[in-house]
C-alpha cells in the first residue's frame, strides 16, 4: 500500500492514533472569523512577599543583582484546573508565569524605562504598562505540592493572578545570541 504524500511528511508520533493516518492540513483561515475580543480566566494567584509596586524587583533575575531570589508561590485554583494538570511538571527546574498585570490599568505609547533614560515605544519595553497588561516571568520551580507550586525569583505582586504556566524549556526558550536592540547599546556606555 502507497502512503499518501503529506503522510509521509509528519513523525508517526503525531498521528491521532497508531491505527489512524494523520489528516492532511488544513486551512482554517477561511472558516473561523477573525478574533476582535478574548476573556481570560484566572487559573491561580501568586503568594509572594511583595504587598506593592515599589521595592518590587522588575525582572525575576537581573545581572548584578545580589539578593537571594525571592520565594513564593503559584497556587491554582483546583476547581477549575485539577491537580491532575501539574502532572511532569517537576522535573523542570524553570517555568513561565503568564500573569495579569492587574494594578496597571492604563497603559500609554511611550515610557520611560528605569535604564536607557529616554521616553521608549512601550512595545521595545519589558514594562507592564502594556495595553492588555501581561506578564511573564521564568521563575524557579523548587517544589510542586499538591495544587501549589513553590516557586523562587519572583516579581510579581501578592495577589497578581495566573493565566497560565508554561514549562522553560532551553533548547526552545533561550536565544542567548540575540539582539537585545537598544538594551544592548546600555552595555557598552
Amino acid at each position: 500500500m502507497l502512503a499518501r504524500p503529506w503522510t509521509s511528511m509528519i513523525p508517526r508520533s503525531m498521528a491521532w492514533s497508531p491505527n489512524k493516518p494523520v489528516p492532511p492540513p488544513r486551512d482554517h483561515t477561511d472558516v473561523v472569523d477573525a478574533v476582535t475580543s478574548i476573556q481570560l480566566e484566572p487559573i491561580g494567584v501568586i503568594r509572594s512577599p511583595y504587598k506593592e509596586r515599589h521595592g518590587t524587583p522588575r525582572q525575576p533575575v537581573a545581572p548584578g543583582d545580589n539578593d537571594a531570589p525571592v520565594a513564593g508561590r503559584v497556587e491554582l485554583y483546583t476547581d477549575f484546573v485539577p491537580e491532575k494538570a501539574l502532572r511532569d511538571l517537576e522535573g523542570f527546574d524553570r517555568i513561565w508565569l503568564i500573569t495579569h498585570l492587574h494594578l496597571n490599568p492604563r497603559w500609554g505609547p511611550l515610557v520611560r524605562p528605569p535604564r536607557g533614560g529616554v521616553r521608549r515605544g512601550v512595545l521595545a519595553t519589558r514594562s507592564p504598562h502594556h495595553p492588555n497588561g501581561l506578564g511573564l516571568s521564568a521563575v524557579t520551580l523548587n517544589k510542586v505540592e499538591g495544587g501549589v507550586l513553590h516557586v523562587s525569583g519572583l516579581d510579581l505582586i501578592d495577589g497578581t493572578p495566573v493565566l497560565d504556566i508554561k514549562p522553560y524549556v532551553p533548547y526552545c526558550d533561550a536565544f542567548p545570541e540575540s539582539a537585545a536592540g537598544w538594551v544592548d547599546a546600555l552595555g557598552e556606555e
